[in-house]
């Protein structure tokens, strides 16, 4: 009879746990998270976080707190994430150059992205933009493309700076398109962006945020956008898809955690994630900087994370950066 009401009593116990277990995975959040960027405030990645960040305080009921820890292109506060509990209370904001990139430019990289890191969804995605001098000798794509063949290694292009996935895809559409124009690195659009308006160099790739004010007020051409749509408001602008079989080249973000995510934490944040992505104040939050609003599940997020590591690899490759 003891053996007896201690087995119920065990068995009591057990779900009693079980259903504890379930109730602390259900109930999450239930105190403030984090959002780690890595970069400064201010930029892309903090603005796209905390963007996120409001809307998800709105729709799960606590506070997510962006916390910018810059360094090292990212890959810095990336290896912090990898390392923190998996408890839901600790996010990545992470994009292109950190995920995807950055595994074939740095040798002793503290993570390895698809096993280090749990994706939860994949949030924007923004092209790039090729954009020339209006003293440039070429107003359009073809007719740079030309220029550049009848002239190779005449000209130059600016970029953000070397292993920037501005670098690395304009090394691709160069590469694919056999052009021979020169590169001149800046450290970041701060300065890429003055350099061409102050005639350093006639060719610039960059974002939309830092240069589609000089856009529409004429200080700088529009030659082609880098993604395979044209961009919205410029729709006469080609895509270098176009010109170039396969090529496409965007800054993604998206939101990742440690390894070994609940999938009931996991799924409630994707959820949620998706709930921001259909809302149409969070959509509008993006509309002057032609970012789209694109969001993957945790599948098909890891997914495009795979593809996009086979294709940089190919791109750093073809960019000839050797790994530091």
């Amino acid at each position: 009879m003891k053996m007896k009401f201690a087995n119920v009593a065990l068995a009591a116990a057990a779900l009693m746990c079980g259903a504890t277990g379930i109730h602390a995975q259900t109930d999450y959040p239930n105190k403030p998270v984090k959002i780690l960027v890595g970069y400064v405030p201010g930029g892309g990645p903090d603005m796209v976080a905390r963007a996120l960040g409001q809307k998800l305080s709105e729709i799960l009921g606590q506070p997510f707190v962006v916390d910018n820890r810059p360094g090292a292109g990212g890959s810095s506060v990336t290896a912090q994430v990898a390392r923190m509990a998996p408890d839901g209370y600790n996010l990545l904001l992470g994009e292109t150059g950190q995920l995807v990139i950055a595994p074939y430019i740095y040798k002793n990289l503290a993570y390895d992205t698809l096993k280090d890191l749990t994706p939860v969804a994949l949030v924007t995605t923004e092209p790039l933009l090729l954009v020339a001098s209006p003293k440039a000798p070429f107003k359009k794509l073809d007719e740079l493309m030309r220029e550049a063949r009848a002239n190779p290694g005449k000209h130059n292009y600016g970029s953000s700076g070397v292993g920037t996935i501005h670098h690395i895809s304009m090394e691709a559409f160069k590469a694919d398109a056999g052009l021979d124009i020169a590169h001149v690195p800046y450290k970041g659009s701060g300065q890429s962006v003055p350099g061409i308006l102050a005639g350093d160099v006639p060719l610039l790739i960059t974002s939309f945020a830092a240069a589609g004010a000089h856009i529409r007020a004429g200080s700088l051409n529009l030659l082609a956008v880098t993604s395979p749509g044209r961009l919205p408001g410029f729709p006469a602008v080609p895509t270098i898809g176009e010109t170039v079989k396969g090529y496409d080249f965007a800054s993604e973000m998206g939101v990742l955690g440690p390894p070994g995510m609940p999938p009931a934490v996991l799924n409630k944040l994707a959820a949620a994630t998706k709930q921001a992505a259909e809302s149409p104040d969070y959509i509008a939050k993006f509309k002057e900087t032609a970012t789209a609003i694109t969001y993957k599940s945790p599948a098909d997020y890891t997914e495009n994370l795979r593809a996009n590591l086979k294709k940089y690899e190919r791109a750093v490759k073809a960019a000839r950066i050797a790994a530091e």
